[in-house]
């Protein structure tokens, strides 16, 4: 009886530390996300590579659980809009217009993303992937 109470307490109290690095990441990524929307207030690629890294290690820690497929779909949404901001960047060179259009989406793509993250997670939920 004793060591079923302490596999719960151990499991809530995991649940609860990769919420929280879940959280980290989270705001991290919205910092950014809005960042990249509104103009003139870039907060940097460092809070993005910071949240990227969190993601990496926890991942791990998170398999089995709920939050797994939150640390995935934050990869996956670094890794798209990296792509997408390169593949476009040469429209900024050509054709500026264009270029500020495409990395607008991008931009706003991945503020709902990370948005559509948070409140699913804030829900105690998985987020589909």
């Amino acid at each position: 009886m004793r060591n079923d109470i302490t596999d719960v307490q151990t499991h809530d109290e995991r649940a609860e530390g990769l919420k929280a690095w879940g959280w980290v990441s989270y705001l991290l990524h919205l910092v950014v996300a809005v960042g990249a929307v509104i103009p003139g207030a870039q907060p940097g690629a460092l809070l993005l590579v910071i949240a990227l890294i969190i993601d990496l290690v926890k991942k791990s820690d998170a398999e089995g659980t709920w939050q797994a497929s939150h640390f995935s779909w934050r990869i996956r949404t670094v890794i798209w809009a990296g792509v997408l901001y390169v593949v476009t960047a040469p429209l900024w060179f050509l054709f500026v217009l264009p270029g500020w259009i495409a990395w607008g989406l991008i931009s706003i793509w991945f503020l709902y993303r990370i948005v559509r993250g948070m409140v699913t997670m804030n829900q105690n939920r998985a987020i589909d992937v």
